[in-house]
């Protein structure tokens, strides 16, 4: 397991430093916040796992962008309520093996599924064909 490290100034400023990089968190400008983390998490971990589904299917595009929004609940604690997920795949060869490939890569992504418990996540994917 690898090992992050969290340094802060006496206010909410601070990084966060892993094995391959570091980036600022906290209320400055150009920091990241606490969900702003989460879902980028979110957003990496099912990528990836959705890019090996991809690979051993063999099926190819040029390209994906995945968007994160999320609302969290009025109530205390103010876990996350919903999450939507948009994801543009770029020149698919097959639509129908990519949405499947985005089903399987939710299911296997063990952020996805441990923040599905406690908020529903949607994906929305749209596929664009770019003129190459």
């Amino acid at each position: 397991m690898d090992k992050i490290k969290l340094t802060f100034s006496d206010k909410f400023e601070g990084e966060f430093t892993s094995p391959t990089g570091t980036v600022a968190i906290g209320s400055k400008p150009g920091a990241m916040k606490p969900y702003h983390l989460l879902f980028g998490a979110l957003g990496s971990c099912f990528y990836a796992t959705f890019l090996s589904i991809v690979e051993k299917k063999k099926l190819t595009f040029s390209g994906a962008e995945i968007t994160i929004d999320g609302e969290k609940r009025e109530e205390v604690p103010t876990t996350l309520k919903r999450v939507s997920i948009a994801v543009v795949i770029y020149d698919p060869s097959d639509e129908a093996q990519f949405l499947r490939s985005v089903e399987l890569g939710a299911k296997y992504c063990s952020i996805h599924e441990t923040v599905s418990q406690v908020a529903k996540i949607d994906f929305n994917v749209r596929f664009e064909y770019t003129n190459k």
